[in-house]
């Protein structure tokens, strides 16, 4: 079964704007993914603290101290601002490493691999030596997978933003280009996240079209959807669809 890990990036976006109120409360919302079967929590802090601050990381990860059972996914450049130093002090289960800039106003491409392969190398044997399992955000070329293999890293994360914009044009076989990535990965003995636009419409197209899903990250659709439903119904729905396949 997929797991569902809630990034909480814009409950903190949303927060920010009235910097001087802890509203909404980014912990309490967690717990209540959590409490509703969230099997883990996903934040990305930039440099420029946009949505995500230093002292939230630290929050989450003592408020996951006493949720030993679900997994701490820090997203993020390891080239820029604080990400190895956030990684290394409250060792996540998971670091999900994204090549995106300040200039982006939301990550949109994958690694170039293997034009990338030599400054990575580092990082991951790094962030592997404290105990913390690496995932490179990829887009779906199956033939790049086996320079993930080679780093070492043990997942990739699919960007998935294409496929929801083929899914909402209605585009035949949108997933295909994922199913060979997957395949491809699998067979390379790594795991396979996704995650990026993913939502309630598009969601179980991708998991019935797209094998060997172990965690799919769903942020911005989920945040909107518990504006309407509330946050422990949303969850409650991503996770039917995704307990619905396999």
């Amino acid at each position: 079964m997929t797991k569902l890990s809630v990034n909480v990036n814009k409950i903190a976006t949303l927060r920010n704007t009235r910097s001087h109120l802890p509203i909404p409360d980014l912990i309490r919302l967690s717990k209540i993914a959590i409490e509703a079967g969230a099997a883990g929590i996903t934040v990305h802090p930039r440099p420029d603290e946009r949505h995500i601050k230093p002292v939230d990381v630290d929050a989450i990860a003592s408020l996951l101290e006493s949720h030993p059972d679900i997994e701490f996914n820090i997203e993020g450049n390891p080239f820029e601002g604080r990400y190895l130093e956030h990684c290394i002090q409250n060792r996540p289960a998971q670091c999900t490493l994204v090549p995106d800039t300040l200039s982006q106003s939301t990550s949109d491409h994958g690694w170039s691999l293997p034009a990338d392969l030599e400054r990575l190398r580092p990082i991951v044997q790094r962030l592997r030596s404290v105990g913390c399992r690496v995932s490179l955000f990829m887009d779906p070329i199956p033939e790049a997978m086996q320079h993930v293999a080679d780093l070492g890293a043990e997942r990739v994360e699919l960007y998935t933003e294409p496929y929801a914009s083929s899914f909402a044009s209605n585009e035949p076989d949108s997933a295909s280009k994922y199913r060979e990535a997957a395949e491809a990965a699998n067979a390379l003995g790594l795991g396979i996240n996704a995650g990026h636009d993913l939502n309630l419409e598009n969601l179980r197209h991708f998991l019935e079209q797209v094998p060997h899903v172990l965690e799919v990250s769903i942020g911005h659709a989920l945040i909107a959807d518990a504006l309407e439903f509330g946050m422990h119904e949303t969850v409650r729905k991503y996770l039917t669809l995704c307990q619905s396949i396999g």
